[in-house]
């Protein structure tokens, strides 16, 4: 088995790509208090400086506790887990967990709003998703205020906490959802 590595526009996290599927579909993030749902994700947490694990379709990335860590340090063990993980045949999830679907689905919205809202997560889906993925991250709608058009949007995986998100927000994501939707005013990250 052969894991290739990319480096991800935040230099605290690191991206794996197994050459294949890690969750097919959907997304899942976990911190050390979550990852019991998965045997990879403690594994990589017994590691010494892993401070959160992030699963995409194809691909994983880890983000290191501390800047001051070193990557040459951290790969190997980190390597050495996700192969033992895929060639023993376990599952990545454990029964009962599952992957997060694209966007969060807590708030119904109508009429209108609710047409907004399915253009706004379409754009996500279609343009901007894919394109932070490649980068080991995940944007996930979380909710749209119609009072003030202002977009609410979760940063996951290489993304969190990465010092470039906000440029991502302000001059991809903001730019591109205000093109396309007009009742779209401005774009922030929820917290």
């Amino acid at each position: 088995m052969f894991i290739q590595t990319e480096a991800t526009p935040n230099p605290n996290v690191l991206k794996f790509l197994p050459g294949r599927d890690v969750l097919g579909e959907g997304t899942r993030e976990f911190t050390i208090e979550q990852a019991s749902a998965s045997p990879l994700a403690e594994a990589l947490f017994d590691l010494n400086g892993v401070q959160r694990v992030f699963y995409g379709p194809d691909f994983l990335t880890v983000t290191k506790a501390s800047d001051d860590q070193d990557w040459r340090e951290l790969k190997a063990p980190i390597l050495a887990a996700v192969m033992e993980h895929f060639t023993s045949g376990q599952p990545l999830l454990r029964e009962g967990q599952d992957a997060v679907s694209s966007h969060d689905e807590d708030e119904a919205y109508e009429g209108e709003t609710a047409q907004v809202v399915a253009e706004i997560k379409d754009l996500l889906d279609t343009r901007i998703r894919p394109a932070v993925a490649r980068d080991g991250g995940d944007i996930l709608f979380n909710r749209f205020d119609a009072g003030t058009g202002v977009v609410y949007l979760h940063m996951r995986g290489a993304c969190s906490g990465c010092p470039s998100s906000s440029a991502t927000l302000r001059s991809g994501v903001e730019n591109m959802l205000k093109h396309y939707v007009p009742e779209v005013t401005r774009v922030e990250a929820a917290l």
